[in-house]
């Protein structure tokens, strides 16, 4: 069976996201700097369009963690939008424009239903409202033997870690301290639900720490 991977940034105080959240700042106060270590790297750079970037230590991992990925899932704040029911007449498309870096199914978990949105390059969104266990059955069989990226945020994270369902999870850590915002182990209990630490990575700005399932 595909494995359902999760990786994300996460300041030294635990948070993955800053305080006071919004359309117009998605990450919140602060957050844009857990992900500073990754937007120069040529292996973020070449998924989005973007010519050029550096190769460092965090390359590796990276790389790593785009390979062999069939499908995604994620939550409805990560998708975007106004809370609530979607607007019929001006439908959300995302943060990523009309051609996305995914290339492949992902899988929205929300509250209220909505049409598959088809975009360019491959991706296409689709909304699932009957739960996390039914959003990864979808995101595997989708996936066609390939793993399944479980992209966040923090809250459908937390579901699927006190699931067990997490096979593979990356942190990296950023040496700051944001002070507030979203934490990533708010909710999860006193032990990583099965996973333990197999390596750790430091580089330019960042330690990575990836987990897997004994």
């Amino acid at each position: 069976m595909s494995k359902l991977r999760f990786r994300i940034s996460m300041s030294l105080d635990g948070y993955v996201a800053g305080p006071e959240q919004s359309v117009d700042n998605p990450l919140g106060i602060g957050g844009e700097q857990l992900h500073e270590w990754v937007f120069p790297l040529a292996a973020w750079r070449a998924p989005h369009g973007l010519p050029g970037g550096e190769v460092n230590q965090s390359t590796r991992v990276v790389e790593e963690s785009q390979a062999g990925i069939g499908a995604t899932i994620m939550g409805r704040n990560m998708f975007g939008g106004h809370p609530g029911p979607w607007d019929r007449n001006n439908p959300w498309n995302g943060w990523w424009g009309d051609d996305p870096p995914f290339h492949h199914p992902v899988f929205v978990l929300t509250h209220h239903a909505r049409e598959p949105l088809e975009l360019e390059g491959g991706t296409t969104f689709s909304y699932v409202t009957e739960g996390i266990e039914l959003a990864l059955e979808k995101a595997r069989a989708a996936a066609q033997g390939n793993d399944v990226a479980l992209a966040g945020g923090a809250k459908v994270a937390q579901q699927y870690i006190r699931a067990g369902l997490v096979d593979e999870m990356e942190i990296s850590l950023v040496p700051i301290l944001l002070g507030g915002g979203e934490r990533l182990f708010e909710d999860t209990g006193t032990d990583l639900h099965g996973l333990e630490l197999v390596r750790s990575v430091a580089a330019p700005g960042v330690t990575h720490l990836k987990f897997t399932r004994r």
